[in-house]
């Protein structure tokens, strides 16, 4: 007990007195303020505008490179206009404190990778839980039934509120019975 309370008291010591300034002060600055931002900008396009110059103007390969110019202006640009910080070696880093600020560069990519992989088992999940009452489920599950698949595939989008409501059932989770031990 004594051991808890000492854990509790020190924790909130650390929550209350703890420098609330980002790790990043001092070290990433924004990307159009960043030296080394402009520097492997500056040194992208020379080498680019290099190559183009040992071509004659209007070839496939001189417009290809200006193309090619063009884009690179553009990305480095679209990330300067962007909330996004850069290190000393002038590339954007992404900033993962919890910070509002900076949600979308992981935060809701996060979210969007965790729900796109959760429909893609909860899909897998369901199609093999729906050919184990065919008649013959083994051949089933090796020689995918590409209807069956897309439609329970499909259906699949709300997979979130469907897994609450086995959970609260009781079906999403098998029963002890059901699992197979090694005997030991």
């Amino acid at each position: 007990m004594k051991n808890k309370l000492t854990s509790l008291v020190i924790a909130s010591l650390v929550a209350l007195y703890a420098p609330s300034a980002s790790f990043a002060a001092g070290i990433l600055v924004d990307c159009d303020k960043s030296p080394g931002f402009t520097k492997r900008q500056g040194a992208s396009v020379k080498k680019l505008e290099q190559r183009l110059a040992k071509y004659e103007a209007g070839t496939p390969p001189a417009l290809a490179l200006q193309s090619q110019i063009d884009r690179t202006n553009a990305r480095f640009k679209a990330y300067a206009d962007s909330d996004l910080l850069c290190g000393p070696d002038g590339l954007p880093h992404l900033i993962v404190d919890g910070d509002w600020k900076h949600a979308g560069e992981f935060m809701i990519p996060g979210i969007g990778f965790l729900y796109t992989t959760g429909w893609i088992g909860w899909a897998g999940r369901k199609y093999v839980n729906t050919v184990a009452t065919s008649s013959n489920p083994t051949e089933k599950e090796i020689i995918i039934d590409v209807p069956l698949a897309l439609k329970i595939m499909l259906s699949g989008y709300l997979w979130p509120v469907a897994s609450w409501q086995e959970f609260v059932a009781g079906d999403f989770v098998a029963s002890p019975d059901d699992i197979t031990v090694s005997p030991r």
